[in-house]
């Protein structure tokens, strides 16, 4: 089904106070047929279809994304082995790339930062501190290594005409390597999104080695920032990492940041931990950044800060802890699908056998070619053939000459011989006759047919094959990108426990504030992620964070931190008639006033202590002989905040308290208090 369809099908009206139309079944509304909607309708999906394969999503087979293709095909025809200056490079790729040359510049920035496939010569910017590269006419860029010898095979090379037709661009390039997991990607595209995280390259090529042994294996994420990392949910690229800065005590009262979080750099760290620090989340006196070709940042921290407990802020609350979602969405068959790193790596391993059989295959081609050529000069010598065209009078006789010459040593040769190879025979010139040495050239058809030999054997045993190529390419280039980030499993942060003693809320009685920014009476001590609650003498009641400054007004009962399962008592009067109610408050939103009371009621007593006894003493009135009740809360059954409660009495309530009141009687003997359940 398509996007518009989708919405067509779930699209509606909303935030009416009509009465809920009758439940209607999920069809698509009928479409008003018309040049404008068909329009559209075309246009989106051939812009959707076009962002996802040939922008943003990048492909299973060679891991690349078309811009970063186009690059590497550019350098590729362009390659001498010397650098070359970015803006040409960027100015031949804009024949194959029609988005501009400012997307093209960024994505070769981007790879030679990544250091596999481009080697960079001046200021590519610093992956570490954020800073940009120089212009691309100052910038000189070549393929590595690696590169030039594991990325191309031009006879292998499917190509299609460019977006303008006047050149030719790859398909996809016959990658063996495993290039979609060593560099990662991020895309966004019409409807859906991907992010691949980058992996290490030697980890990879022994998965790959492994799946061809048919061993168990595990590749995992790494990143050229260093850290560590806890892949507990990563789940095989499906799920999530969490990624840490190495952080180690420097000195007494100062802290050092070696190594940053993938997606961070350290001017964005630094901006975090400032704002933390501002915030109160973790007290430091200053911070210097010394990185250039090392990451090193010096962490100041105040006298009376611990360091351990600073480490673990600075984790909980900037960017020196960052979590790593992973999505893996990429182009097969010219379609999007969802794999995970598993089912990419044994494509891969499948891929590069196919991969070497051609190349083999073709290597086996060429061989032959150059076997047949060389026989057919070492004929063509040996036997004098030349001296038979001496009396032809015509060029068809010469060839017919020459071909009837060689044909007869049809059987030395390993396939007939065509015109061509006369052609050949005849553009042999007379210096190369006379300087013509038989003994190499049977030496070098004996290397041939040892060459030959090899190639068959590789080709009828091409798994061993292929496990000696990724061997041979971990020997020449596997210490060149050892392991960065570091694997292992963190403990959770705390940062309650952090912040448990962040703010001290204070009272101030005389002005009806409270709050952690006013001066008063000290009620207690608190996180910045704690909720508070507050009654009011009319039963009025409101959840919220700690406050900076608030007007209560002097009707303010209970101002204490929240908890939805604490049991409280409450004793107020609404009506004439006195209740009791215990409760929990449970769930409440943020800032939204609710009544743990009837409407217009009177709280005489409130309290999170759960009393076991409650003295009650009744204003006096004329005949009333009991003037004083002993009520045991305990007995009543712990309710909803919005419950009524227990009816304790209809007589006028002088004083409710938890303890005895001076006034007591204790000659009366009044009995038990009693209530009437609702």
């Amino acid at each position: 089904m398509s996007e518009i369809e989708q919405l067509q099908m779930f699209g509606g009206e909303g935030g009416s106070d009509k009465p809920a139309a009758p439940a209607r079944s999920l069809v698509p509304a009928p479409q008003i047929p018309g040049p404008l909607r068909d329009l559209v309708d075309r246009n989106f999906l051939q812009y959707a279809s076009y962002v996802i394969r040939d922008r943003a999503i990048p492909d299973l087979d060679d891991g690349l994304k078309p811009v970063q293709r186009r690059i590497l095909w550019s350098l590729h025809e362009k390659d001498d082995g010397r650098f070359i200056k970015v803006a040409n490079i960027v100015g031949y790729c804009m024949q194959y790339h029609p988005h501009g040359d400012a997307s093209i510049g960024e994505a070769l920035v981007g790879l030679a930062n990544k250091q596999y496939l481009i080697e960079g010569q001046g200021n590519f910017g610093n992956l570490f501190t954020g800073d940009g590269a120089a212009a691309p006419r100052y910038i000189e860029c070549r393929l590595t290594e690696l590169a030039r010898h594991e990325m191309f095979c031009d006879e292998l090379t499917e190509m299609v005409p460019s977006f303008d037709g006047r050149n030719e661009e790859p398909v996809v390039l016959p990658c063996k390597l495993p290039m979609l997991l060593m560099l990662g990607a991020d895309g966004i595209a019409v409807g859906l999104a991907t992010r691949i995280l980058p992996h290490n390259f030697v980890e990879l090529l022994e998965a790959k080695i492994a799946i061809l042994q048919k061993k168990p294996f595990k590749v995992l994420p790494d990143f050229q920032q260093g850290g560590l990392m806890d892949v507990s949910e990563y789940d095989r690229g499906q799920g999530r990492v969490r990624v840490r800065a190495v952080i180690v005590p420097k000195g007494k009262d100062a802290l050092a940041i070696h190594e940053i979080p993938f997606g961070t750099t350290t001017d964005s760290l630094i901006g975090s931990i400032e704002d933390a620090a501002r915030k109160k989340k973790i007290k430091i006196k200053s911070i210097q950044d010394f990185t250039a070709e090392k990451i090193e940042i010096e962490v100041q921290l105040q006298p009376d800060e611990d360091a351990e407990k600073a480490i673990q802020a600075l984790y909980a609350f900037t960017q020196c802890e960052v979590g790593l979602s992973s999505n893996i969405v990429v182009i097969r068959d010219r379609r999007p699908v969802v794999m995970n790193v598993e089912e990419i790596l044994r494509y891969q391993t499948e891929r590069l056998v196919t991969l070497l059989r051609k190349e083999l295959q073709l290597d086996r081609k060429k061989q032959l070619d150059e076997l047949h050529n060389k026989t057919l000069v070492q004929i063509f010598v040996e036997n004098r053939i030349y001296k038979r065209i001496e009396e032809c009078p015509t060029l068809p006789a010469v060839q017919q000459a020459v071909l009837d010459g060689v044909n007869q040593f049809r059987h030395l040769l390993r396939r007939d011989v065509t015109g061509t190879d006369v052609e050949m025979l005849l553009d042999v010139r007379i210096k190369r006759i006379s300087l013509y040495d038989m003994s190499k050239n049977r030496q070098e058809i004996d290397d041939i047919v040892k060459k030959l030999d090899e190639v068959e054997k590789n080709l009828t045993e091409l798994v061993p094959y292929t496990i000696r190529y990724l061997r041979g390419l971990l020997r020449s280039y596997g210490e060149q990108f050892p392991r960065r980030t570091k694997v292992q499993r963190f403990e959770a942060v705390e940062m309650r426990e952090l912040t448990a003693n962040e703010l001290t809320l204070r009272h101030d009685k005389a002005g009806g504030y409270v709050g952690h920014a006013v001066t008063g009476e000290d009620l207690f001590t608190c996180s910045s992620l704690d909720k508070v609650i507050m009654v009011w003498a009319d039963g009025r009641y409101k959840m919220m964070p700690p406050p900076d400054k608030l007007f209560v007004d002097q009707n303010l009962l209970h101002f204490k931190l929240y908890d939805r399962e604490k049991v409280m008592t409450i004793v107020y009067v609404a009506g004439g008639i006195t209740y009791l109610k215990r409760f929990a408050f449970g769930g409440a939103i943020m800032h939204k006033d609710y009544l743990c009371t009837l409407p217009e009621a009177k709280v005489l007593f409130f309290s999170d202590a759960s009393p076991e006894q409650l003295y009650v003493v009744f204003a006096p009135a004329k005949g009333q002989r009991i003037n004083q009740q002993i009520f045991h809360p305990g007995d009543a059954e712990v309710k909803g905040a919005q419950a009524r409660g227990v009816q304790m009495t209809v007589k006028e309530v002088k004083s409710v308290t938890a303890t005895k009141p001076r006034n007591w009687d204790e000659k009366e003997t009044s009995p038990k208090g009693s209530w009437m359940k609702f």
